[in-house]
C-alpha cells in the first residue's frame, strides 16, 4: 500500500480562526491503530509489549560497578540488542537543566538521539522524547520534523508527548512556567494542528486560541506513512489522562502505590480503568506501559544481594549523584506515592521494582499484565550485562507463560 492511498479522507483546506476555539473535540484523523500493518498494530499483537527505557544521561545511581554510558554508541547498541530479542520499544526521558543540573557531566538528546536510531534499526519502535511547548516549537516544525523521521523509519517513529512540569526548565527558555491543565490544553491546540498538517491535501492556515501559533498557507510533504506518527504521553493528572485519550497511542503510567510490587498490584487495576474508561468515552484505542527496574538472577539470594550492592552504593543525601538535586515540579504522577514510602522498596529507581529469580520475575511481570498492564518499559541498574541476562534467562520463560508470541 502506497504512502498516499493511507491518508485519511481529504479535510477542509482552511480552518477559521474561531473553529476550535468554538468546538472541545479534538481533530479526529487517522493514526497508526487505524492500519493492521503498521509497525505499531504489529507490535501491540504481542500479550505484553517489551521496551527498554534508556538512559542517555551520566546517571551516577550507584556506586556499584556498571557499564552503563550516556554516549550514542552504548545506547544504540542496546536498542540494536533489543530488536534482535525482539523487543518492541525503545525511549528515554530528556531534561532542559542548568549547569549542575544532571546528575553527571553528560547528557543527549532524546529527540535527537532516538531519531538517530532509526538508521541503523529495522524493526524497533523509536519514540522521541519532546518537551513540545519549551520554546516554544512551531507546529510546522514538529510536522516537518515528524514526517522526515517517520518516512526515514517507515513507520516505526513517534513521540513522547512532554509539557513541562519543572519551572527552572520553562525559565531557560525564558518563559515562566505555564500553569499545568493550561499545558494539556495547548498541547491539545498544537496537535490538532501538527495532525492537520500531516493529512491536509492542500495549503492550510490557522491562527492559535490558546497558543501562540499561527500559520498561513502551510504545507509539509511528505505525509506519514499510516496518518500519524506513533503518539505518547506520560501523566497521571485529570487533565494528562484527557489527552492521552483523545491524542495519544500509548499511555506511560505511573504506580500510584509507590514501587513496590505488590502495592502496585493493588493500586493500579482502578487507576488503569479510569484511562481506559476515558479512551472508550472519546471513541479510541490506548494501550498503558509502564517502567519496572529489572535486579534478577538465578536466586533469590543473589538477586537480593545484588539489589542490596546497588543500594549500599547510593550516594549520600543532597550530594552530586542521582536525585541529589530538587526542583520545583507540579507534576501529579507522582504525588500519591508520597503517601506510601513504606511502600517504596529499596528506591532503586524504577517506577516498580521487580526483584527476584528468572521464574519471580516472569510471575510479576504475569501480574502486571494482568492487571491491564499492555507492555513494560524495562530499566536494568548494569544496561548491557543485565539485558543479555533478560534474552536468556527471563525471555523464554514469559513465551512459556503465554506473554510472548512468535
Amino acid at each position: 500500500m502506497s504512502s498516499s492511498s493511507r491518508l485519511a479522507p481529504p479535510v477542509a483546506t482552511r480552518l477559521p480562526m474561531s473553529a476550535l476555539a468554538a468546538s472541545h473535540h479534538p481533530v479526529q484523523l487517522k493514526g497508526p491503530f487505524d492500519f493492521p500493518d503498521s509497525p505499531l498494530s504489529r507490535a501491540a499483537r504481542q500479550p505484553l509489549m517489551l521496551g527498554v527505557f534508556l538512559n542517555l544521561q551520566d546517571i551516577r545511581f550507584s556506586s556499584h560497578p556498571t557499564t552503563n554510558s550516556w554516549t550514542f554508541d552504548y545506547n544504540v547498541g542496546i536498542v540494536q540488542r533489543a530488536e534482535a530479542l525482539g523487543f518492541e520499544l525503545a525511549f528515554s526521558r530528556t531534561q532542559w537543566l542548568p549547569k549542575g543540573g544532571y546528575d553527571g557531566e553528560s547528557s543527549l538528546d532524546a529527540f535527537v538521539a532516538l531519531g538517530a536510531m532509526a538508521a541503523v534499526t529495522e524493526k524497533i519502535l523509536l519514540i522521541s522524547t519532546m518537551h513540545v511547548l519549551y520554546g516554544p516549537l512551531h507546529p510546522l516544525h514538529i510536522a516537518k520534523y515528524g514526517a522526515t523521521l517517520d518516512h526515514i523509519a517507515k513507520g516505526r517513529w513517534g513521540i513522547n508527548i512532554v509539557t513541562g512540569h519543572r519551572a527552572v526548565e520553562h525559565e531557560m527558555f525564558g518563559w515562566q512556567r505555564i500553569e499545568h491543565d493550561r499545558r494539556y490544553e495547548m498541547a491539545a491546540e498544537l496537535f490538532d494542528v501538527v495532525h492537520r498538517l500531516w493529512n491536509e491535501t492542500e495549503n492550510f492556515s490557522y491562527e492559535g486560541r490558546v497558543s501562540p501559533w499561527r500559520l498561513e498557507n502551510a504545507w509539509i510533504t511528505p505525509k506519514p506513512a499510516y496518518g500519524r506518527p506513533v503518539l505518547v504521553n506520560a501523566t497521571g493528572s485529570p487533565a494528562g489522562i484527557e489527552f492521552a485519550a483523545n491524542y495519544s497511542d500509548l499511555i506511560f503510567i505511573t504506580s500510584p502505590g509507590g514501587a513496590h510490587i505488590d502495592s502496585a498490584l493493588e493500586t493500579l487495576p482502578d487507576h488503569i480503568a479510569t484511562i481506559r474508561n476515558a479512551a472508550r468515552a472519546a471513541g479510541r484505542r490506548i494501550k498503558t506501559i509502564i517502567n519496572p527496574v529489572i535486579v534478577s538472577r538465578d536466586t533469590e539470594k543473589e538477586a537480593q544481594d545484588y539489589a542490596r550492592a546497588i543500594v549500599d552504593g547510593r550516594p549520600a543525601a543532597n550530594s552530586a549523584g542521582f536525585g541529589g538535586r530538587a526542583y520545583d515540579s507540579d507534576a501529579h504522577a507522582w504525588r500519591g506515592r508520597l503517601d506510601n514510602r513504606h511502600k517504596q522498596g529499596l528506591n532503586l529507581g524504577g517506577n516498580i521494582e521487580i526483584i527476584g529469580t528468572p521464574e519471580q520475575v516472569v510471575e510479576q511481570l504475569a501480574a502486571l499484565h494482568k492487571v491491564g498492564i499492555d507492555g513494560v518499559q524495562l530499566s536494568f541498574y548494569d544496561f548491557a550485562p543485565d539485558l543479555d541476562y533478560f534474552g536468556e534467562r527471563i525471555l523464554p520463560l514469559l513465551a512459556q507463560a503465554g506473554l510472548r508470541i512468535g
